[in-house]
């Protein structure tokens, strides 16, 4: 297998920016991404819902826009036919019941953290990312300056998953926004 190279190596080194004091906002490149995307056709949801479900061990495959956290792994429901498997092998599909797909080396993976994040991120999304719309254990899928994006609010943060063709533009949106809340790299 090929080695992981990261799409912002070099980029901006660990340390404290922006605005002195506390940081609002904690920007994490999470390494070694495991990401398997699923795929059903509409009428084998049903059946490759329950390989998913099975494959990390839980009763039943998340629906729509919900993500479910095993010691596992993380099955996140990105589309009506469609889950990620972050963290964990992907089941094996026959081509009549649906397709997976290795994702692994196609998206780079930031934590978006702090007291400020949510703010920061919604200057950049269009989507409401307030607690109530968007509780810890959502994902969605979105854009950031016009490059679409998934997002998962996790207990963490915020997992932004970028396109690794255009990780480094974003990430300099992202943090040129971070800047005005102060942030820390990591």
């Amino acid at each position: 297998m090929a080695e992981r190279t990261s799409a912002l190596t070099g980029y901006c080194r660990p340390g404290l920016y922006g605005q002195p004091g506390e940081p609002g906002v904690h920007l994490h490149e999470v390494p070694e991404l495991l990401l398997h995307q699923i795929a059903a056709w509409p009428q084998t949801l049903g059946t490759v819902g329950a390989q998913v479900a099975q494959a990390l061990g839980v009763p039943s495959a998340p629906d729509p826009g919900q993500v479910t956290t095993t010691t596992g792994g993380t099955i996140l429901r990105v589309e009506p036919l469609k889950w990620w498997i972050h963290g964990a092998q992907a089941p094996k599909l026959t081509p009549a019941d649906g397709i997976a797909l290795d994702l692994s080396h196609s998206r780079t993976r930031l934590r978006v953290s702090g007291p400020e994040a949510q703010l920061c991120l919604n200057r950049l999304l269009p989507i409401d990312l307030r607690n109530d719309a968007c509780p810890v254990g959502t994902v969605a899928s979105t854009a950031m300056h016009h490059v679409g994006i998934t997002v998962w609010h996790s207990k963490e943060g915020f997992e932004l998953f970028l396109p690794r063709g255009f990780a480094l533009s974003l990430g300099e949106v992202l943090l040129e926004t971070a800047l005005q809340f102060g942030v820390e790299v990591s």
